[in-house]
Parts: C-alpha cells; structure tokens; sequence
C-alpha cells in the first residue's frame, strides 16, 4: 500500500536521516506501517518500530490537549490573565528601544497558547540559571517559570508571533489549575486512556537507553554525529517537564493520542473547533508553515482557506512529524530522531501526499 509514498520516505533516508518509523490510521484501523534505516548508525541496528525518540516540540500538541481538558472543565477562560493564576507574572516588562519599561497588556493564556505571550526560546538566560542554582538543578516545573517570570519580555503580549517557552508556561498552569504535577496530570488524563505505555514526560535516568541514539545533521560539511541522549538543553532541570520540548513517545504511542483527539476521546468536538480556529498572525513571515498552506490556531497548525490542506498537527525538532485529517479520517505520525535534518521542510507534505495517493484528492 502506498508505494509512492514509500519511495518518498526513502528518500529521507537517501538524504541522510539514519532511520524512519511511520505509522497511519484510517478510520480507527492501522493501514500502514513502514521502516527503513538504523537506529544506532555506528551498530548498525535496523529500526524495529519499539523505539523511544525525544520528540521535542510534538509535545505541544499533548501539552494543549491537556491544557484544553481544564478549560472544558470551566477550569479558566482563555483570556484570563495568567497571573490570575501565577501570580509571577503580575508585573511582566518588556523590552524596548528606549529601555525595559512596564509591558502595557497582561499575557493571557491565550497568548501562551498562540505563542503571543513575548517570551522567547532562551534556556541559558540569568533568571534560569539562578533557577538551577538555587533548586540544586532540580527546576520544578512551576518554580523554573515562576524564575522565567522575572525576565523581560521580547515584546507586549498580544502583538506579534513568537516560537517560544510558552507551551512550558502552559505545563505549568495545567499543574496550578489540576492540583498535580504536569507528569501526573498526562498520565492520568491522556496516557492512560489511550494505552500510551511508554510516553512520559520525565523518563528515569535508567530508562535513557531505551532512546534511539539521537544526531544532528551539519549541512555545511554533510556530516552526520551522534549527540546527547536525552532533550539536551530543553531539560532545564532533573524535575522539569517540559510542555513544549520534553516529552519522550514510541510511534506506536504517538499514533494512540491521534486518533484519541481525532474520534474525541480526548477533546470534544466543540472543543477541538477551538482549537483548530485560526488565530491572526501579526508577522505572518515568522510562522513557517505559513508558506506551505497553513495558520496557526491553539497551538497547532491548521490550513489555511483555500489552501487544499485538510489536517491539523505539528512537528518536533529531530525530525517527528504529527498529523490528524480530521475531514478523511486519517492520523499520521514519522518517527526519526536528527536535529537540523535535510528533511525539515518537505515533511510538511506528508499528509497530503497520503491523501493524494490513498483517496485521490
């Protein structure tokens, strides 16, 4: 089944991508199945489908999810400030030409969930280093954004798109408003419903083997190297989940959570509407799906009018790629794990050359 799109991802492998896993569902049922690579190059170990990848800003879609089940519950309303609930971003600044000066507007959660909150994606700025010191590297999730809090933001909320911390910021508010731990809180409302066995948010240092060898790809040399095992610089802290970078899955798993927000074991129908309503984007040249067909809505990409584009998902820094085709009754999801890939970019057709092959439009 699927011959062209076979041969399509085994191009990405031609290109340089050590190993490929990936998985479809139609309509409830698992119509394919595909690997090809290694998952350890210097071993030479084929890919076996059990893998477990950092699937790095895949965990936004999870992190929403969660995000959304609280305010199904009437847990907060979108354009509730955040400081409503963490009061350390009561006085939030900003910076400016003429200086760091009080921010104007409060951020809401929706900005945190529309990426307009201000915040940037800097790991390795004074306020989080101070965060490691003085939890002695442990960074709760809370407490490393409470610490976050204290920066000056890079512009008012509301004004402008930022890839950003915001969906860690999000991880934290779902443990304010829950009363759990942002691990606990997935687990419980998202992992165990859907069997999701072997997706965590915060693996045990034993477990780290279990992880695909991770790489990165330099396009200056076209050389390829093995790099650290676990989410590197986004793991703040030994205690941090990240909402945003720091979830650990299985494809198997991923595909699990998919079709759980796909046929609304997850979300309600209403709900995912929401979530997939596009948002304006203020500098539309910043969002880069943009040029592939497609806007943002609660933190997800969604097509845009007129586009052709049916499916909403989004994608990971070492190569992971999420989509649902809510209108065919497709979910879809590629496993690989290699930072800075050759493939970045025409992942993004992914979802519409299944369409295309498997239903013909």
């Amino acid at each position: 089944m699927l011959p062209n799109f076979t041969k399509w991802l085994d191009l990405w492998v031609a290109l340089g991508v050590p190993g490929i896993d990936c998985i479809i569902y139609q309509d409830g049922k698992c119509i394919y199945r595909y690997k090809n690579g290694y998952s350890d190059l210097e071993q030479q170990l084929p890919m076996t489908g059990q893998e477990r990848y950092n699937i790095y800003s895949c965990s936004k879609f999870i992190t929403c999810t969660a995000a959304l089940q609280l305010w199904e519950q009437g847990k907060f309303q979108l354009d509730d400030p955040l400081a409503k609930y963490m009061p350390a971003f009561s006085r939030m600044t900003v910076r400016t030409e003429a200086g760091i000066v009080p921010a104007k507007n409060p951020i809401t959660i929706r900005h945190l969930f529309t990426m307009s909150a201000g915040l940037n994606y800097d790991v390795t700025t004074p306020e989080l280093q101070l965060c490691r010191q003085e939890t002695q590297g442990r960074c709760e999730t809370v407490k490393a954004m409470e610490y976050l809090a204290r920066q000056p933001l890079d512009f008012e909320p509301g004004t402008r798109f930022q890839y950003s911390l915001c969906h860690d910021v999000l991880a934290a508010l779902v443990e304010v408003v829950s009363g759990q731990s942002f691990g606990s809180y997935v687990k419980e409302n998202i992992f165990d419903p859907m069997g999701m066995t072997r997706t965590t948010f915060l693996l045990p240092e034993e477990q780290l083997p279990e992880i695909a060898v991770q790489y990165s790809f330099d396009r200056p040399h076209q050389q390829i190297r093995a790099i650290y095992q676990d989410a590197g610089p986004y793991k703040i802290g030994s205690c941090y989940e990240s909402g945003g970078a720091g979830c650990i899955s299985t494809v198997e798993d991923y595909a699990k959570f998919l079709e759980g927000v796909r046929t609304g074991i997850l979300l309600k129908p209403e709900t995912l509407a929401e979530m997939t309503t596009l948002h304006p984007i203020p500098n539309p040249k910043d969002f880069g799906p943009a040029s592939w067909g497609y806007g943002y809505g609660l933190g997800i990409r969604c097509p845009l009018p007129d586009s052709g584009k049916t499916d909403i998902g989004w994608d990971g820094a070492a190569g992971s790629y999420a989509a649902i085709d809510p209108v065919n009754g497709l979910s879809i999801f590629i496993g690989m794990h290699m930072l800075t890939s050759p493939i970045e970019g025409i992942r993004l057709e992914a979802a519409a050359r299944v369409r295309q092959e498997l239903l013909g439009k």
